[in-house]
């Protein structure tokens, strides 16, 4: 039976019942009045629809809150006149346990008033007064709280607000650097002002105080300091502002009362940044926004991405929250069975059953309090911050749940101290501490409990600010104990190590990390040191965000012996992650000592999660595929230039039709076309190399004058200021010449390339005297059989299962190493064999014929003779120049890609490679398998990985 608005406000308007006589007659009233059921019609059972949310089962009752709707609202009522902020502090203390909806409600008989309680929103709050029923608007909004929440979910993010507060004080930091004070001080000096904002919003400073300070300079700026070091100094120790008292802060953040000077622009700006609600804003990005804008090295990076608290909590969930949940369901399992066998003893086994109770649930809260959280590379505190919500929050919900089943309520005690970081940077380490400072005070707030005193900040020396992984002295640096390691070590690799560190730190620390495999990046000695951590006892467990790059190569060496004697219980082998704004592909890897037990990666569950961080249900593990001793000395990692020996075509052909050398000698003995990656992924750019070989003298190189010239011009000067010193005194030499990868060239006519990075695995023909670029990995073989096996599905996926993986496409990284010398050529028609032995053998025969057709395919669809001619180059021996036919068929060519090909697939394509497949698949042994659909791609790496072991046996 409905109520009209008139009938309500008439009723309620003028009763006197208390607030548990009256509540749940009015909430009734109120469905009635909204068109919507009531709790008991809607849900007898009170599943999700519910009067006395988190009533005890055994006592009954009061419950957490007076009516609960699972994912809208929770409603607690207070008698009229009554204080609604203490109805709604007791909600915030309850939220937790109510599931956290999304909006909390406070009403007596006369006031109804919402909060919004969205995560990571700014909250707002409407009032709908008793009168104001008769408004359909109103009405509307109510009715909205119970079948459409969404309406009253805020526009604002709380990252937006972050984001408008760190571009106004970047701008200030700049102009307060721009005037000549240190970087240094600038920061500290900002980072108090946000403070200072933070607390005036919250109530820790006397009401509006910092804004009224800055009202009071705007009529004379120069006076702003001295208003400022009265502040500061009464914040450092607790004192009085004028007639104001100002509580005890300090925590190291107000060690003393030093202010920069502002000129009237900078009180302006202030004065706009204090209009904003600084008590909503987000310590899971405010770090790192503000370290963007205090860091002059940063600021270019003020609008790029940032990593958000999604991403982190996929490390800060399985490392710290479940295990925890975990023990806590195994200690609330015996606080249950002692209060139950209380409930049926007497006299002293009853009281001996109530003190196991309590006993276990003492052992708890002391587990909890003990718990330490290391991040040994914070930051601006970003993990720190959501680590020590998770901890806060796993504590408030096992006191209430324990309080439900009738133990004692208990003040939260967890606080900053059970966070700690190491930071190398100091503009960071102290944004980490004012994060984690921020977050702690917000979660009190949101929760119904007032801040610390005395003081309101504690000291966080926990928070340090040094090294990592090598102290000065050239030792190993220590890390202190903890039950988890998180965070996001620095991405470095091995080859940018000495450019951006330096050469002394570089060998100093990977002398001082001798156990480490040489030429890994730098993260992994943040593995390293977790799991020595581990071995010695003093972790448990381990949660770090690597490069991709983690699951291969030297890197992976880090994984193997956590694989072996711990394991990796949870992995995403590939995200997008964002370091320094800018998007990077990683790996996030969790790892313990619990050898054999459960394990998920990239969200599924696994029996073993191998080094390469791949899921290994049998015994197929890629990691521990060795090199064939027949693959040895054939592929090769393409020459490395250091350097700009390449030309564009025309000089090149200037130089090879010049003449008049003293030795009487050509320049095309030192010049060669050239090819990189992106030549072989794309078209080739046309470009050629000078190149005097791995070991021509100088004074022989000089001979060659037009080449010589001009790498002595364009090389030469860029080559003095290198470090390693066969590079300055040789600078004529390319980097790396790769006088292994020429010798085994030497005797072929043509050889087989394929890009080091490339989303698609595809290989070429290259023709001598070609020389490739270090982007490609060149194997020197010129027969059509091994052409044939290499570009076939057999091949494919064995490179995928064993390469290495880069950038932020996720592109595969072919390794000479793991990826061709381990791989299993079929039985006869190894890698090596010259193509007269094979001769008459069916297979080799078939392959070859695949092998040809499909090459002869790509080309013409590379450089179909309608638009493209091939022209004779200026010098006889060199391969062909590929020319378009006109303008339009330039146009039509420079769309005419491998890559392209094979994003788009064609049938002819997928018939031409099918037909190599199934050739392959013969001389595996395999041909009936593979017709019949047998050989999936698991199938196919499972034989070719026992091939493999086979082999090397």
């Amino acid at each position: 039976m409905s109520i009209s608005p008139t009938e309500f406000i008439a009723k309620w308007r003028n009763v006197e019942l208390k607030e548990r006589t009256a509540s749940q007659s009015h909430f009734n009233d109120l469905c009635r009045l909204l068109a919507v059921e009531d709790p008991v019609s809607a849900d007898p059972k009170g599943e999700w629809f519910t009067f006395e949310k988190g009533a005890s089962k055994t006592s009954g009752g009061q419950g957490w809150a007076d009516v609960w709707r699972k994912g809208c609202f929770a409603w607690e009522y207070k008698g009229r006149a009554a204080n609604l902020d203490k109805a709604f502090d007791q909600l915030l203390r309850y939220s937790i346990a109510l599931e956290s909806p999304p909006l909390l409600i406070v009403s007596d008989m006369n006031v109804i008033r919402i909060h919004t309680n969205w995560t990571n929103t700014v909250q707002l709050v409407h009032e709908v007064a008793l009168e104001e029923l008769a408004d359909a608007t109103k009405r509307e909004l109510l009715r909205a709280c119970f079948d459409d929440v969404e309406k009253l979910r805020p526009s604002k993010t709380r990252r937006m607000l972050t984001e408008e507060a760190a571009r106004n004080f970047a701008d200030i930091a700049q102009r307060l650097r721009d005037r000549g004070n240190e970087a240094h001080n600038v920061a500290h000096f900002v980072i108090r002002l946000v403070f200072c904002m933070f607390a005036e919003d919250v109530g820790l400073l006397p009401t509006a105080m910092f804004t009224r300070m800055l009202e009071a300079s705007r009529v004379n700026p120069s006076q702003f300091s001295d208003h400022a070091r009265t502040l500061f100094g009464a914040m450092k120790s607790g004192g009085m502002v004028g007639f104001e008292k100002v509580e005890w802060f300090n925590g190291g953040l107000f060690d003393d009362a030093e202010a920069i000077p502002l000129e009237a622009d900078d009180v302006e700006s202030l004065t706009t940044a204090a209009s904003l609600d600084w008590s909503e804003i987000d310590p899971s990005i405010l770090g790192t926004l503000f370290e963007r804008g205090l860091d002059p090295d940063k600021r270019s990076q003020l609008g790029a991405h940032y990593t958000d608290r999604d991403m982190i909590m996929m490390i800060v969930r399985p490392v710290v929250i479940e295990p925890l949940e975990r023990e806590w369901a195994e200690a609330k399992k015996g606080i249950e069975a002692a209060l139950a066998k209380a409930e049926a003893a007497q006299g002293g086994a009853k009281t001996r059953a109530r003190s196991e109770a309590v006993r276990i649930m003492t052992e708890w809260r002391e587990r909890l309090l003990r718990f330490r959280v290391l991040d040994p590379a914070c930051g601006s505190g970003n993990f720190l911050y959501l680590s020590l919500l998770a901890l806060k929050d796993i504590e408030h919900r096992t006191n209430l749940e324990a309080e439900q089943l009738g133990m004692p309520r208990e003040f939260p005690r967890i606080g900053p101290e059970c966070v700690l970081g190491i930071e190398l940077n100091a503009y960071a380490a102290e944004l980490a501490r004012v994060s984690v400072w921020i977050g702690e005070i917000q979660w009190m707030r949101r929760n119904g409990f007032d801040a610390s005193k005395n003081p309101i900040l504690r000291t966080l020396d926990t928070i340090e600010n040094r090294d990592a992984v090598l102290n000065e002295d050239g030792s190993q640096a220590p890390w202190p104990i903890a039950d988890a390691v998180v965070g996001n070590p620095p991405f470095l690799g091995n080859k940018k190590m000495i450019r951006e560190l330096g050469e002394d730190y570089t060998i100093a620390l990977r002398k001082a990390w001798a156990d480490v495999p040489g030429g890994v990046d730098l993260v992994c000695y943040w593995f390293a040191k977790a799991w020595a951590m581990m071995l010695a006892g003093k972790l448990q467990c381990a949660g770090l965000v690597a490069t991709n790059s983690i699951r291969g190569g030297a890197n992976r060496e880090v994984l193997k012996p956590i694989v072996e004697e711990g394991r990796i219980f949870e992995a995403w082998s590939d995200e997008e992650w964002t370091v320094d704004g800018a998007a990077v592909r990683v790996s996030l890897v969790c790892f313990d000592r619990a050898h054999g037990d459960k394990a998920q990666v990239d969200g599924k569950a696994v029996s073993l999660i191998a080094s390469d961080l791949s899921s290994r249900q049998d015994a197929c593990d890629f990691t521990n595929a060795v090199q064939l001793p027949q693959n040895l000395q054939i592929a090769f990692i393409g020459d490395q230039k250091s350097g700009p020996f390449d030309i564009d075509d025309e000089i090149a052909r200037r130089f090879l039709q010049s003449r008049g050398n003293p030795n009487g000698k050509p320049n095309s003995n030192v010049l060669k076309p050239w090819l990189n990656g992106m030549d072989v992924t794309r078209r080739p750019t046309g470009r050629w190399i000078i190149d005097f070989g791995p070991y021509m003298a100088i004074d022989e190189a000089a001979l060659y004058e037009a080449p010589f010239e001009h790498v002595h011009r364009m090389v030469k000067p860029l080559r003095d200021g290198l470090r390693r010193a066969n590079h300055r005194e040789k600078w004529w030499i390319h980097g790396e010449a790769r006088p292994g990868m020429r010798k085994a060239l030497e005797k072929l006519r043509r050889f087989i390339l394929t890009a080091r990075v490339a989303k698609h695995r595809f290989f070429i023909w290259a023709q001598q005297p070609t020389l490739p670029d270090s982007r490609l990995v060149v194997i020197a073989l010129d027969d059509d059989v091994s052409f044939g096996i290499l570009s076939s599905v057999f091949h494919e996926k064995w490179s995928l299962a064993t390469c290495s993986w880069h950038g932020v496409g996720n592109d595969p990284t072919y390794n000479a190493q793991s990826c061709f010398e381990t791989f299993p050529f079929p039985e006869g028609l190894n890698a090596g064999v010259p193509s007269s032995v094979n001769i008459h053998n069916p297979s080799a025969q078939a392959i070859a014929a695949a092998a040809v057709r499909l090459n002869e395919l790509r080309e013409s669809w590379l450089n179909p003779i309608d638009l493209a001619i091939r022209v004779p180059e200026v010098v006889p021996d060199f391969p062909d120049r590929i020319l378009p036919v006109d303008d339009a068929a330039a146009g039509e060519l420079s769309k005419r890609t491998l890559t392209n090909l094979y994003n788009a697939r064609p049938a002819w394509l997928a018939n031409a490679h099918r037909a190599l497949d199934e050739a392959v698949a013969e001389a595996y042994g395999w041909g009936d398998d593979w017709r019949r659909g047998v050989l999936t791609d698991d199938e196919i790496l499972r034989r070719l990985f026992q091939l493999n072991q086979e082999r090397s046996r």
